[in-house]
C-alpha cells in the first residue's frame, strides 16, 4: 500500500477529496505533493485511524515526533503543520488541531 493509499484506508474517498479540494484552491503540484505526504504520513502515524477523529493531541505528537526523533528542519515541519491545518479546513470542514511543537 502507498502512502496515498493510506488515506482511503482511514476514510473511503478521502484521497479524492483532498485531490478536488487541491484543484479547488489552485495549488501547484509541488504544493500537492508536499500536503499528500505530510497528510498521508500523520494517517499512517496514528494507524490509519479516521483523521476527522483525531484532535490536537495527536496532531502534536505527531508533530513532536517529526521535532524530536525525526529531526526534520524548522521549514519541513511547518509545512506539515500547514498541510495538517489544510487538511482539516479545507478537506474535512473542521477547526485544525492547535499545533504547539516547533
Amino acid at each position: 500500500m502507498s502512502m496515498t493509499e493510506a488515506l482511503d484506508q482511514s476514510q473511503s474517498g478521502l484521497l479524492s477529496r483532498v485531490h478536488r479540494a487541491i484543484q479547488l484552491h489552485k495549488l501547484n503540484q509541488r504544493t500537492e505533493q508536499t500536503y499528500l505526504h505530510w497528510i498521508s504520513r500523520y494517517v499512517v502515524f496514528h494507524d490509519l485511524k479516521n483523521p476527522a477523529e483525531l484532535g490536537d493531541q495527536e496532531q502534536q505528537l505527531f508533530l513532536g515526533y517529526l521535532q524530536q526523533r525525526m529531526r526534520v528542519s524548522r521549514a519541513r515541519l511547518n509545512q506539515a503543520k500547514q498541510a495538517l491545518a489544510f487538511f482539516y479546513e479545507e478537506v474535512l470542514g473542521q477547526a485544525p488541531p492547535t499545533a504547539t511543537a516547533g
